[in-house]
């Protein structure tokens, strides 16, 4: 399920991007700079994590695919999802806005679905496992009551943030895939 839901994710991510107002820096395949910065000793070649840390990923796809496998998947617990379509999209959230917000939004989806409610702090254990795999027989609904959320927090962020308006039409998409 990992290699697919990765070519997913990939699909959403660009190639080598630096634009000002993204708030990761420099980003390569979804892989930013500020991510290498929080994993320094994974990446940390001359002493400092900068762009070029960013570019040189261009010419390692297995090391994109490990960076990816090791702290978004696996931290995840994405392997004991059930349904293949939520845990592909909780990655690509996770790729995107960070692992406890990715879970804040699966939360709040299974809130939307699911009585009686999980706690919405972004943690995922056991509670939030098991509601995620109790609505798994109703990946569309699941999967509705996620990229409905997923929206919104994008909207918000827009609406706290508007420089970041022109990313509205990659995230919206992103969003309601």
């Amino acid at each position: 399920m990992f290699d697919y839901a990765l070519q997913m994710t990939l699909h959403h991510e660009g190639g080598f991007v630096d634009d000002p107002d993204d708030p990761g820096g420099a980003t390569y395949r979804g892989i930013s700079l500020r991510f290498l910065e929080a994993i320094e000793e994974d990446v940390d070649r001359d002493g400092d994590v900068d762009a070029d840390d960013v570019i040189s990923l261009r010419g390692d796809p297995e090391g994109i695919k490990d960076l990816y496998f090791r702290h978004f998947w696996e931290p995840n617990r994405l392997d004991e999802i059930q349904s293949g379509p939520v845990a592909c999209k909780i990655f690509d959230m996770a790729v995107n806005m960070g692992s406890r917000q990715a879970w804040r939004i699966a939360q709040t989806a299974c809130n939307m679905l699911h009585s009686p409610n999980i706690a919405v702090d972004g943690i995922v254990g056991p509670a939030t496992i098991g509601c995620v795999n109790d609505l798994a027989d109703v990946d569309f609904r699941l999967l509705g009551s996620i990229r409905t959320a997923q929206a919104q927090f994008y909207a918000n962020l827009i609406a706290s943030r508007p420089e970041l308006r022109k990313f509205r039409l990659g995230w919206m998409r992103r969003a309601a895939a």
